[in-house]
């Protein structure tokens, strides 16, 4: 006996009995979105509005462009073609960058030098540039004073255990602040020699 296939209107292949055998292929491809190939002025205008949004390093800036045109033959020379024409227009600056970012996070986040100086250096700042701006940022700080406005403003008290002690320990540490500040202001505290000694030795 010849099994008849039939075909509805879906699509779908049918045998006698109405019994489906197969759904139908799906030949529709997805869509791909096209790449977008850049230009001098269109690298620019994305350079524009990545500073616009905030402030940037020179190697910030750059990364965000080598995503943008890194399959392009001529990505790099865009890249440095876009950056020596911001710089000429002073929207892109890393000492100014430095000094800003400096005076910002000491006065309104209260950190420390050091960790000014290691976010600089992650964010692609010369080192040259870090210690002029980082020390004029600093020069007549008091860091003890720092320290204690860092935990005020992140209501830290006063350790009542050495758990305690210990946390206060490392926040300062994330903060920037050196050993010799945070036990100063450990031991005016009464937190007793032991737990100094401990934390001293295993740097928590």
């Amino acid at each position: 006996m010849v099994n008849v296939e039939t075909r509805d209107s879906a699509g779908y292949r049918r045998c006698r009995g109405g019994i489906i055998l197969r759904a139908p292929y799906n030949s529709v491809m997805p869509f791909k979105r096209a790449t977008k190939t850049y230009d001098v002025v269109s690298l620019y205008e994305y350079a524009i509005g990545a500073l616009g949004r905030r402030m940037r390093t020179v190697a910030e800036l750059k990364r965000l462009m080598r995503n943008r045109v890194e399959a392009q033959p001529d990505g790099a020379l865009l890249i440095e073609a876009v950056v020596i024409k911001l710089k000429e227009q002073r929207y892109l600056n890393d000492t100014s960058y430095a000094e800003s970012y400096s005076r910002l996070r000491k006065e309104n986040d209260k950190f420390g030098r050091i960790r000014v100086v290691q976010d600089l250096k992650i964010k692609g700042v010369h080192a040259d540039i870090i210690d002029t701006a980082v020390h004029a940022a600093y020069d007549d700080v008091n860091e003890e004073a720092l320290a204690r406005e860092f935990l005020r403003r992140r209501r830290i008290a006063k350790p009542a255990d050495r758990k305690q002690a210990a946390r206060v320990f490392r926040a300062l540490v994330r903060a920037g602040f050196p050993s010799r500040v945070i036990f100063r202001i450990l031991k005016k505290w009464d937190v007793d020699d032991e737990t100094i000694a401990m934390l001293e030795e295993s740097g928590q």
